[in-house]
């Protein structure tokens, strides 16, 4: 079989030339289209559900939203791994699938289930499935600097002119938002006049939604035609909302606006971002849709926000903090430096060797065909270009050549004067020199293939890892054994001519080296076998000593800083402690070039942090810039700089890395210890011995517990006999209570194509005065007042 393709390749020498060069246009096309990223997706087939509940302690979250969506999610097919994580108004699920799972299906299978339990979760609860995304798809991340916007002005930026514009981009899957004031208009009972009146604020929000509604009425005829009719009463304005009537408890009509202030105010905070120790600002993450290209899709983020730019605000900029494409095109440059350096190398050595200009042309072509055959097969088999399969093609770089070294070489000795007869034609030279070497260049090649082929084999994540490297390898040198048997010969017949050259004299001195080792290894064979299992024994001990990693860490260039504070801490310190983390940063520390950090959850609730833990990404300067000498070195100056602010725990990592390490175990760190029981504040005790345990062991770097004790909690017990005797149920006290704290909704406002919720809260003296709230009052139906002790007991816990 070998010899009839070599005999139909050397007979059909222009329908081969014209098949290269398809190849070569295919193979560039396919090198052009080929997904781009640092590192290949490792992530398995995954859902989120990401929902929020407002104003819930953990417990009731846990309890009243995950403990059923948990029950209801039992048992879908395909599935590996449930967990839940349940914060102050935040529940997040994730649930992994067996490898090989489509992502579309798991997620109708998944939304079918969490569309049972809807009507079991609170009023309030919403929410659902996350974008399809992966550790690797937060890809581009800006800040809205400049100009004389306020938080509000930003983030309604950012909102409703940047996301919009940017979610269009075929392979973005949503743009999360952080920071600023996210606007909402605000109705702020006045105490006294609410007293008065004697109303609830849930009057308030009973009479806004009311009155604040469109509707359709039905069809009227016209002769021949139909009119549908459509009743419109929503409000357009707050003048409209103000002007809303109700009555009060005599019965008497009366504006909403006598009883109550009207403003634009801003939706209850759950996380914050600072910049460069100045102060707050208004972050956006292009998160990029799962397999998306990373390096054409954030140039196309690029594009369109310099669309953007000139309806911008005056004085306003988008600056960049997070680029993935200057990581990407870091790896990728580091990969092709390895190939060309691999390919000058292979070149050198082939000229030496060979001693021919012609001969080594011809085994030099077939390192870029190779090359472009086994693009093309990557495209065709769904890999991407990134650390790992580029890696495994520069690998495979002096592998690609053996097969046409040796049909040339022999096709040279064939054309030898000695060696060649006047009455064979050369072409039927060079088809007896590949004939000749055909059978054993097949099985080298093959073999050298077997090596790899267990690599197919592995699972989980180190299949995922690994099995590009060997596939692009096995790829590599099936394109080159194929190309040695059809295109090497034919690029022979053309190039190489029968003329007399004497041996390379690299080879004649190697051969003056080697032959008397040969002789002397025949003539004591015991001696030499002697020395090669001495060799065998002492790359076994230095294998054994040798320390063994899964992975190297993989610098991505910039530092991200995890920092952890007091479980209490309210977001206003937290932000002020982060802002001065940032001042002594900058001061003390010249290779940073800017610091943004992040307090609390995100708006998609992808990172559902708590109002004292902050992630600090720390954009570094160039590398020629640094004074440290290594980036070690910049981490302990970094460290020293954290050790000086007292009751913070931090630990150090990278955007990437972190992202990997929640997705294996939920939690972030190389090595992750997880205490399961009923009793947290035990747990917490275990937790904080396990550690000091953890900071004694060799190697153990930064030790990070994550604290999930010291939160405090007011415990309002609602007294049933208390509130009947008073005419009052439990939802009344619930609301009250939810409107003077968090709010309460009361619908929507369309102004120009923006929706603005509309709440019902009081002012934010109010919550800031833990005392006057405990000594407050309520008022009854009838108008009279009532202390709110005498219906709730408070106790803190």
């Amino acid at each position: 079989m070998l010899a009839r393709l070599i005999e139909f390749s050397l007979a059909q020498r222009l329908l081969i030339a014209a098949l290269t060069l398809a190849l070569i246009a295919a193979g560039w096309q396919a090198f052009s289209g080929l997904p781009i990223d640092a590192f290949p997706d490792i992530s398995p087939t995954q859902v989120k559900l990401i929902l929020k509940a407002p104003g819930m302690t953990p417990e009731e979250v846990e309890t009243r939203v995950v403990a059923p969506i948990e029950m209801e999610l039992l048992g879908i097919p395909r599935q590996r791994v449930l967990r839940s994580m349940a914060k102050y108004a935040i529940a997040d699920l994730t649930i992994d699938f067996e490898e090989g799972t489509d992502v579309y299906w798991a997620r109708q299978q998944v939304a079918e289930r969490f569309a049972n339990v809807g009507g079991l979760l609170p009023e309030g609860v919403e929410g659902g499935l996350a974008p399809i995304a992966t550790p690797l798809s937060d890809l581009f991340m800006f800040t809205i600097e400049g100009g004389d916007l306020d938080l509000a002005a930003r983030r309604r930026l950012l909102d409703w002119t940047l996301r919009p514009m940017l979610r269009t981009i075929p392979g973005v899957a949503d743009v999360n938002v952080l920071g600023g004031r996210a606007e909402a208009v605000a109705v702020v009972p006045r105490a006294a006049a609410m007293a008065q009146a004697g109303l609830h604020a849930a009057d308030l929000r009973d009479a806004i939604e009311i009155n604040h509604r469109n509707d359709g009425a039905g069809r009227l005829i016209e002769g021949e035609e139909t009119l549908i009719l459509r009743t419109e009463g929503a409000l357009r304005s707050m003048d409209e909302l103000g002007d809303i009537r109700l009555k009060d408890a005599r019965g008497q009509s009366l504006r909403l606006g006598d009883v109550a202030d009207v403003r634009i105010d801003s939706l209850t905070r759950y996380g914050a971002v600072t910049r460069d120790g100045v102060g707050e600002a208004v972050q956006g993450i292009v998160i990029g849709l799962r397999g998306a290209n990373a390096r054409s899709l954030i140039q196309a983020v690029q594009a369109r926000l310099e669309e953007l730019k000139p309806s911008l605000p005056s004085g306003v900029r988008i600056e960049t903090f997070y680029d993935r494409s200057v990581l990407v095109d870091r790896a990728i440059g580091t990969v092709s430096r390895a190939l060309i350096e691999a390919s000058v190398l292979v070149i050198i050595m082939l000229l030496l060797f060979l001693g021919d200009v012609r001969a080594a042309l011809v085994v030099t072509l077939m390192m870029p065909l190779a090359a472009l055959a086994t693009f093309l097969l990557m495209r065709i088999f769904g890999l991407s270009a990134n650390l790992m399969s580029l890696g495994g093609l520069a690998i495979a770089i002096g592998l690609l050549v053996d097969g046409a070294v040796v049909v040339v070489e022999n096709a040279l000795c064939r054309l030898q004067p000695e060696q060649a007869s006047a009455r064979i034609p050369h072409l039927h030279q060079i088809f007896r020199a590949t004939e000749e070497v055909a059978l054993p260049v097949a099985s080298g090649v093959l073999i050298i293939a077997l090596v790899f082929l267990p690599l197919l084999t592995l699972q989980g994540l180190e299949g995922k890892l690994f099995t590009p490297v060997a596939l692009t390898i096995v790829f590599a040198l099936a394109a080159s054994l194929l190309l040695s048997l059809t295109v090497v010969p034919v690029l022979s017949s053309f190039l190489l001519k029968a003329h007399q050259e004497p041996e390379p004299w690299l080879m004649r001195r190697l051969h003056a080296l080697y032959l008397p080792v040969l002789d002397a290894s025949l003539a004591q064979p015991r001696r030499a076998l002697a020395v090669a299992v001495l060799g065998f024994g002492l790359a076994v001990g230095a294998y054994l000593a040798t320390g063994k990693t899964f992975l190297p860490t993989l610098d991505e260039g910039d530092v991200l800083v995890q920092l952890e504070k007091l479980p209490s801490i309210t977001l206003e310190a937290s932000q002020e402690l982060d802002l001065s983390v940032q001042r002594a940063l900058l001061e003390r520390i010249p290779d940073i070039e800017h610091v943004v950090a992040r307090v609390g959850s995100d708006e998609l609730g992808f990172d559902p942090m708590s109002l004292n833990q902050t992630d600090m990404f720390l954009k570094l300067k160039p590398r020629e810039q640094w004074q440290a000498p290594d980036k070690s070195a910049l981490i302990e100056s970094i460290r020293q700089v954290l050790d000086q602010f007292p009751g913070v725990s931090y630990g150090f990592t990278q955007p990437i890395e972190m992202r990997v390490s929640e997705m294996l175990t939920g939690t972030r760190g190389d090595v992750a210890v997880k205490i399961f029981g009923p009793d947290l504040r035990q747990l917490g005790s275990l937790a904080q011995d396990l550690a000091q345990i953890l900071r004694g062991v060799p190697g153990s770097e930064d030790v990070f517990l994550v604290a999930n004790e010291g939160v405090q909690y007011l415990s309002a017990e609602i007294d049933r006999a208390g509130a009947s005797s008073e005419g009052l149920s439990v939802l009344a006290i619930q609301d009250e209570l939810r409107s003077r704290l968090e709010g309460v909704p009361a619908g929507v406002m369309i102004d120009a194509g923006r929706r603005v919720p509309l709440i019902v809260r009081s002012n934010e003296q109010v919550r800031s005065d833990v005392s006057g709230f405990l000594d407050s009052v309520m008022t009854l139906d009838d108008g009279g007042q009532i202390p709110l002790r005498r219906v709730v007991q408070f106790q803190r816990v």
